[in-house]
């Protein structure tokens, strides 16, 4: 697995755990650095801290474009890889979209049920189709 793609796992497991524990992914985070067993690695800090910044915008987005669902009715999982998949696409400039996107599917295949990866990409793509300007 790629550095990155190993980043992206683990912070989705900080999302996710500081989620369901109705805890701060910045403290969970910080407590994550501290331990350092595993090393946490630089791009999970950022991925974290950007959830974090931009929380309300992100779910914000989620909630309008996860047809059918509310950003509280989605598995715990899956509204992890979203949001942190949702940062990467508008905030992290140096990941091309179709990675992002990719990556996410693979996390929803690997963490979730076997509609997440569909559903994910849905959303996603949702998500850029309003959010990215195109270039024409």
């Amino acid at each position: 697995m790629a550095a990155r793609s190993k980043a992206r796992k683990r912070a989705v497991d900080v999302l996710y755990e500081a989620d369901i524990r109705s805890g701060s992914p910045l403290t969970l985070l910080r407590d994550r650095i501290e331990t350092g067993n595993p090393p946490v690695p630089e791009h999970t800090v950022r991925l974290v801290e950007g959830v974090a910044e931009h929380a309300a915008r992100i779910d914000a987005l989620i909630d309008a474009h996860a047809s059918n669902w509310s950003i509280d009715r989605l598995p715990d999982v899956d509204r992890a890889i979203l949001r942190m998949a949702v940062f990467e696409l508008l905030w992290a400039d140096d990941v091309p979209d179709a990675v992002v996107i990719d990556e996410a599917v693979e996390l929803a295949k690997t963490l979730s049920t076997d509609d997440s990866p569909a559903y994910v990409n849905g959303v996603l793509g949702a998500i850029l189709a309003a959010e990215v300007p195109t270039t024409t």
